[in-house]
């Protein structure tokens, strides 16, 4: 039976998403601002959640109706068969996103969706399920616009850029999905040098050495889909081994990374280790104004520091020209891929970046800055880009 889904992603990363969930098998998918709209059958939704390495949740649409009050919504969400999908034993958490809504509490609208919820099991089995706001069994997800109430269930659970191995993080790290879709935009591929000189906790390796590894991002992690009524787990488990079969063993790669900061390096340690991903890349300490090109050529991407990780505007001022200096001095013949908030960043390196790509990291909007290194100084040669 076909349903209909809903993948979100970090805004800027719709037309890769579009890919996974093609390639997923997913039919009639259309892009909005932040997410994509498919269909497809329960085993085009397993594989997305399993396979897509760009898509932050897969939601399931379970009702959808005009609304002018709170009290319409609720009638929806009574109305909605939730019996069907789970029991009244396991636990529940609402979730509310709204655009351009004429109601003036969306925390009204999620108690009135869960007491709908409530009063519907209450009504066929006399009793309702708990509220679990930290690990339920079942994410509701209401979404409201200006007229429309629209129901899911939430598939993935956890975020789907929670790979399941994670352990040490640092300040500001980039989420796995938005570190996935740069190295999906820089033209990245195994057997091609990468290094990330600012490595942090080493977000950018680990999605590169799962790639290099033909690793599926979610083939170790639980899903909520597992925990509804009409979890078809013969499939599943197909699914999961076919993915687990195609794995190779972990193996030198030629992906480096590297950091100034040594607590930033053990924490990059910890992660790969932790993931079984540690044979797979180069790691040392070293400062980006020093570290040599470990190829003649490859790709560097990083998210260098700016706004909270810094403590000045003079800091950044001081750091970026050196930085450009660096990228001319030591890695002609590579693309350099940066990733800033900071919209003075190009004019700081004094580099002139061959494309600009918008994108988001969480709520804060920032740019993919290319830059293709040649012998000699890039200024005065004309970018693609616009602001």
């Amino acid at each position: 039976m076909v349903e209909t889904f809903f993948a979100s992603c970090p805004r800027g990363l719709e037309p890769l998403l579009t890919e996974d969930l093609r390639a997923a098998g997913a039919a009639d998918p259309r892009q909005t601002a932040g997410g994509v709209h498919f269909a497809g059958e329960w085993a085009v939704c397993y594989r997305a959640n399993l396979h897509s390495r760009i898509a932050t949740r897969i939601l399931w649409r379970v009702g959808q109706a005009a609304y002018v009050r709170e009290e319409d919504i609720y009638r929806l969400a009574l109305e909605t068969p939730w019996p069907q999908w789970f029991v009244p034993e396991q636990t529940i958490r609402v979730d509310v996103n709204a655009v351009k809504s004429p109601l003036r509490s969306i925390d009204f609208v999620t108690l009135r969706i869960k007491d709908a919820i409530c009063d519907r099991f209450r009504r066929d089995f006399g009793r309702r399920p708990s509220v679990d706001t930290r690990q339920p069994d079942v994410r509701v997800q209401g979404f409201i616009n200006s007229d429309q109430c629209t129901l899911y269930l939430d598939t993935s659970g956890a975020p789907l850029y929670q790979r399941g191995f994670r352990q040490k993080t640092v300040d500001a790290p980039l989420k796995e999905n938005l570190a996935a879709g740069i190295l999906r935009l820089s033209g990245w591929q195994p057997g091609m040098a990468l290094l990330d000189p600012m490595c942090g906790s080493g977000t950018f390796l680990l999605e590169a050495a799962q790639v290099a590894l033909a690793r599926a991002p979610g083939a170790r992690r639980d899903f909520a889909f597992e925990n509804l009524r009409d979890f078809d787990r013969a499939t599943w488990q197909g699914m999961l081994d076919a993915a687990r079969a195609t794995e190779k063993p972990a193996a030198p790669a030629t992906i480096f990374g590297s950091d100034r900061s040594p607590v930033a390096v053990r924490s990059a340690l910890a992660n790969l280790d932790r993931a079984g991903l540690l044979p797979a890349v180069s790691l040392a300490s070293g400062d980006v104004l020093e570290v040599a090109a470990p190829a003649t050529q490859g790709i560097m991407v990083s998210n260098p520091p700016y706004g909270e990780r810094v403590s000045s505007d003079d800091e950044l001022a001081a750091f970026y020209p050196l930085l450009g200096h660096a990228l001319k001095r030591r890695f002609a013949g590579w693309n350099c891929y940066l990733i800033s908030a900071d919209t003075r960043l190009p004019k700081l390196v004094r580099l002139t970046p061959s494309k600009k790509t918008p994108l988001f990291n969480g709520a804060l909007e920032c740019r993919l800055y290319e830059f293709r290194m040649v012998a000699g100084s890039n200024r005065g040669k004309t970018g693609q880009g616009r602001d």
